[in-house]
């Protein structure tokens, strides 16, 4: 098989282009991964590390500072939108395709600049990892923090996830939960002698009808929380009273509490009923009042933003490391059929970050 090639004298616009054209849905990143190595390895101030499909890339500078710029290569599947294509909206030049949100334009970002910038004015360590788009215990970052702790070490951390250009700090925590009713089964011609659970889910979801969620204010950022139902199950057949329901509930929270808390208001909201967190990840603070931090607002020149989703910054995070989302694209448009990415934002991206990494 030949190997693909990524051609990185190409414009990030062109670049992303390319690495979009690329099939690396997750379980299937190897390829891209190969070819990324391959123009990494070829720049002789970086040093390399592969671990799995996530390709690791620094500069051994000497700097007293150091900061991670990373994106994820993988995509969800692929929907008739590769290959990519100009597109021009509402007079606004776009790419068009899978990944050009989520988030390869990112990505052709930073690997333009990897090999470009020969002596930044901090020690850089690129990561590219795979497997973000699905289950958390097959994430790349997550994979690398694990076994090699010291590849992420930092003063300061980006990732390209698409802000539409801005800033976001930190990041919501999420939280599953599945709040289940009990009954007792009997024929629904007799129903009288059993007990209906998918009746008393009525009263789960009339606590989530009448919950307001929270907007806190997190280190000058806005964060607004949301508890939703996600998914409803029950049921044993169609002449059957069930005698188990299960809504599963969905918390996003707010960074300034931690999971053990979120649990703990989920588990009041629902007393009474039988609760059971299934899956939970922290919120990240903003962090921006660590230097790095500050003297990339300034070099951008953007007010920072809440981030309401989550992502993995909160893994760097964890690890004692601020850091923020910021990347071209609209996040309203990551996974969707007609994922596109203005070119303006592309290139502006380029630019802060060419700016800020060059600062005398």
């Amino acid at each position: 098989m030949t190997a693909l090639v990524l051609d990185p004298t190409a414009s990030s616009v062109d670049l992303t282009r390319q690495l979009c054209d690329i099939d690396s849905v997750s379980d299937n990143e190897g390829p891209l991964a190969d070819a990324i190595e391959a123009v990494a390895r070829a720049a002789a101030h970086l040093e390399v590390t592969r671990v799995g499909d996530t390709v690791v890339a620094r500069t051994q500078l000497g700097r007293p500072r150091r900061v991670v710029l990373a994106g994820h290569i993988d995509t969800v599947p692929i929907n008739g939108n590769v290959p990519t294509h100009p597109l021009v909206v509402d007079g606004e030049e776009h790419i068009w395709g899978r990944g050009t949100v989520d988030m390869k334009a990112g990505v052709a970002v930073q690997l333009k600049l990897a090999v470009e910038l020969v002596e930044p004015n901090v020690d850089v360590t690129w990561i590219w990892y795979d497997h973000e788009e699905v289950g958390e215990e097959h994430n790349g970052l997550r994979r690398l923090a694990a076994t090699h702790p010291e590849l992420m070490h930092a003063d300061f951390a980006i990732l390209g996830e698409p802000s539409n250009g801005a800033i976001e700090g930190g990041c919501n925590g999420t939280m599953r939960a599945e709040i289940r009713t009990r009954g007792v089964r009997a024929h629904s011609a007799r129903s009288w002698v059993g007990h209906n659970a998918i009746h008393d889910a009525a009263e789960v979801l009339q606590v989530l009808q009448d919950y307001r969620p929270r907007e806190i204010e997190v280190e000058g950022l806005r964060f607004r929380e949301g508890l939703n139902a996600v998914m409803i199950s029950g049921g044993v057949a169609t002449n059957v009273i069930p005698d188990e329901c299960v809504v599963q509930v969905n918390y996003r929270f707010a960074p300034s509490r931690s999971v053990e808390e979120a649990t703990a208001h989920v588990v009041d909201l629902f007393d009474g009923f039988d609760v059971r967190v299934v899956d939970a990840a922290p919120g990240a603070r903003p962090g921006l009042d660590a230097p790095l931090a500050k003297e990339f607002i300034d070099a951008v020149g953007a007010e920072p933003q809440a981030k309401y989703g989550w992502t993995d910054v909160a893994r760097f995070s964890a690890l004692g490391i601020p850091a923020v989302n910021f990347g071209p694209g609209d996040p309203s448009k990551a996974h969707a059929d007609d994922e596109s990415v203005p070119v303006a934002q592309i290139v502006a991206t380029e630019e802060s970050l060419r700016t800020w990494l060059t600062r005398a």
